[in-house]
């Protein structure tokens, strides 16, 4: 819920209790106040009744009163004078001044005032005070209730201006790239909103002196070591072609497949600082997934030969608006895990699956799999699933997988690991926005 909504919400929340509590103890006293004004009211009638110059006589004086708003009687040395006919019908008893009483099938107040030989007994229901106070109550609230709604449109409005700022500001943030840092250019008087755009334009700044320094540090800390591990290269391989005793040659094997590492692992850091999304969207264009996928397959083929594994292609061709190199390097990085970490005489399979999400690049492998744990973990940087002590004796640099999730992002694609029917891991990468071929 957005701040306007719940501030307009808490604002009538507030004024309908307030007016409810007002209709309550306005109630109350309006109800105090009634029957102070009736009471007396019932004074002066009896006072009026009490000198009424009513001779005494063999038959009282009935008046029939159906609606009984008011009912009396008038006696006189305990002869009946005058009265009304239902109260006659109902032999009362009371004492001088006020209470209340059931009389007639009803609550009724009752007065008694007594002069001389003189008594009058004077009496009107409740309800008629319970209707005079829930008249004069109404007539002061419901002017109030009506004015609720047109209040709610009122609060909502200035919620709205009051909150523009920070919208506007929402809106600001929303539409800007991931990767644009510059400051935000807006001068505000808003004591509130001041401190918020001066953090944030200081936090952009110190975000994207961080992403540039890490960004180009790899890249140029590989790209400053190319050099010198090919110098080495080439005079390891000239030491060896020199070499005749064993033990020296088997020596400078094992310092080439050193610098054969460390140049992986440099040509690995060059290609991670190259995946950035904004680099390369720039020059997509339509590329056949099933083309690439079979490139990249005779491409890795000897050492699937080495291994005597199985590898087959399923499914159909569909094409993605995207750069072969991202493509090659990703599915060279997850081909190429596949044949790692699958034993000898495996088996590999690779689909081009179209489904409801879209379209997929999927590949099993016979492998050893992996925990759910090592699946949380594998796109860390430089991470390995159980190191250089894993089973196949592979050696890597553990950036495949993060490049693998750089070049995922730079198409807004999704990347799923499961445990293969095959045995070992199923990795599967959806794209969208694609169509087939």
């Amino acid at each position: 819920m957005s701040i306007r909504k719940r501030l307009t919400l808490i604002l009538l929340s507030m004024m309908v209790l307030t007016c409810f509590l007002a209709l309550v103890k306005g109630y109350q006293k309006s109800m105090h106040h009634g029957e102070s004004l009736l009471d007396d009211e019932l004074k002066i009638v009896a006072g009026v009744l009490i000198e009424q110059p009513l001779a005494l006589s063999t038959d009282a004086v009935l008046v029939s009163n159906n609606s009984a708003q008011l009912l009396y009687q008038i006696w006189q040395n305990n002869n009946l004078l005058s009265g009304s006919l239902i109260l006659t019908n109902n032999q009362i008893s009371f004492s001088e001044g006020f209470q209340t009483a059931n009389v007639a099938g009803q609550r009724m107040r009752v007065f008694v005032m007594s002069k001389n030989t003189r008594k009058v007994i004077v009496a009107e229901p409740m309800a008629k005070r319970f209707e005079l106070a829930e008249a004069v109550i109404l007539s002061a609230m419901l002017p109030m209730l009506w004015a609720v709604p047109l209040l709610a449109i009122f609060i909502s409005f200035f919620v709205k201006y009051a909150l523009a700022p920070l919208t506007r500001l929402s809106k600001q943030l929303a539409s800007r790239q991931a990767n644009d840092f510059t400051p935000i250019n807006w001068q505000v008087t808003d004591e509130e909103i001041k401190p918020v755009i001066n953090r944030l334009n200081d936090l952009f700044k110190r975000v994207e002196t961080a992403y540039l320094r890490e960004r180009f540090f790899a890249s140029d800390a590989a790209h400053e070591l190319r050099t010198p591990l090919s110098s080495l290269k080439i005079n390891v391989h000239n030491l060896a072609n020199k070499q005749s005793n064993l033990q020296d040659h088997q020596e400078l094997q094992a310092m080439s497949q050193g610098i054969n590492r460390l140049s992986n692992i440099v040509e690995q850091m060059l290609i991670l600082g190259r995946t950035q999304p904004e680099q390369w969207q720039r020059q997509f264009s339509e590329q056949s997934l099933l083309t690439i996928t079979q490139q990249v397959v005779s491409e890795q083929y000897d050492k699937i030969d080495e291994k005597n594994q199985t590898i087959s292609l399923e499914g159909d061709d569909f094409v993605i608006n995207g750069d072969e190199f991202t493509l090659t390097t990703l599915i060279a990085n997850l081909l190429s895990n596949a044949i790692k970490y699958t034993p000898k005489n495996g088996q590999i399979i690779i689909k081009l699956v179209s489904s409801n999400d879209g379209f997929s690049w999927q590949i099993d492998d016979s492998g050893a799999g992996m925990t759910e744990d090592q699946k949380e973990r594998i796109f860390n940087r430089f991470y390995r699933v159980g190191g250089d002590q894993h089973p196949s004796g592979e050696q890597g640099a553990g950036l495949g997988m993060a490049i693998v999730q750089h070049i995922i992002a730079i198409y807004g694609a999704t990347i799923h690991l499961a445990n293969s029917p095959l045995g070992g891991l199923t990795v599967k990468v959806t794209f969208t926005g694609v169509k087939s071929d």
